[in-house]
């Protein structure tokens, strides 16, 4: 596998996608074992990244040690395995016998959410806002197919979909980030329209089929952005038909709600995980079970 699916709408920073078809890649289409194998890898590699660094930072007798301390924060504080594995790898650790990771912090709720669907006791859930953001998405957008992807370890990971099959999600399950377009329009608070899928020559053919095979004739991207602009996730809807575009004022409803849940994703992250960090930081330094 020469290389790693970029995102749907990978179509440059706030732009429509009209394009001819000319200037397409040529690429082989990823069989379902080759997308089993990279998730796989892909997913246990940020898992063993922060085992490594919980034993040698407490000096734990063994992987299964520092998995259960990660497997059980990740539950008591409903936080994905991998958003804590990554947590741990890319947060400052503490400082030499400190009592506490992160002393003289300030907790605050969470911000507004106006607008979306979210259950009612359910406002600092990851997996509840994320799931009331596509829905309102899709409502806007009018489509029922669509995803939402979280940055992570400096690539998007599908968080979230509806309406799409197996092998769209597998496909695009990881997209590597940092220098695609999509993560440009995302930092930018730019939206990204690619208007016909079939004839947009921003895909290579193996990102094409994938779009495609699953109903995909067009898609809109959003950007989740904290209040310095900083890209959190992405947000697309799918759509059975090529796209005309959206109103201005359609337009201006998504981009709050991107703004609005990106600025939640920035809180849960300072307070949510942070809890979970300090509670597996204690655990270690007590040398018992999370």
């Amino acid at each position: 596998m020469s290389q790693s699916p970029r995102h749907p709408a990978d179509a440059g920073p706030g732009v429509d996608v009209r394009g001819s078809g000319d200037g397409q890649v040529s690429a082989r289409r990823w069989q379902q074992d080759d997308l089993d194998l990279r998730n796989r890898m892909y997913g246990r590699a940020g898992v063993a990244r922060a085992e490594g660094v919980l034993l040698q930072r407490y000096g734990l007798g063994s992987t299964d040690e520092a998995f259960t301390l990660l497997k059980g924060a990740s539950q008591q504080f409903n936080i994905k395995l991998s958003t804590l594995a990554d947590a741990v790898v890319r947060t400052p650790g503490p400082d030499a016998d400190a009592e506490l990771w992160f002393p003289g912090r300030v907790r605050r709720g969470p911000p507004a959410l106006p607008g979306l669907p979210v259950e009612r006791g359910h406002g600092t859930s990851q997996g509840a806002v994320v799931a009331a953001a596509l829905q309102r998405v899709l409502s806007i957008t009018q489509t029922p197919m669509g995803n939402v992807q979280l940055s992570e370890r400096g690539r998007l990971r599908l968080a979230k979909h509806t309406g799409l099959n197996r092998y769209f999600c597998d496909f695009f399950a990881f997209v590597d980030g940092p220098t695609t377009s999509c993560a440009q329009a995302a930092g930018q608070r730019r939206q990204v329209t690619v208007r016909d899928v079939e004839s947009a020559p921003v895909f290579d053919e193996a990102s094409r089929h994938a779009i495609l095979q699953t109903g995909s004739r067009a898609a809109h991207s959003l950007p989740l952005v904290n209040r310095m602009g900083v890209p959190l996730g992405m947000v697309s809807s799918h759509h059975e038909r090529p796209l005309a575009g959206f109103t201005r004022a359609e337009l201006a409803a998504l981009r709050q709600t991107g703004n609005d849940v990106g600025r939640w994703l920035a809180w849960h992250w300072n307070t949510v995980v942070l809890d979970a960090l300090e509670h597996v930081h204690a655990a270690a330094v007590r040398g018992t079970p999370a």
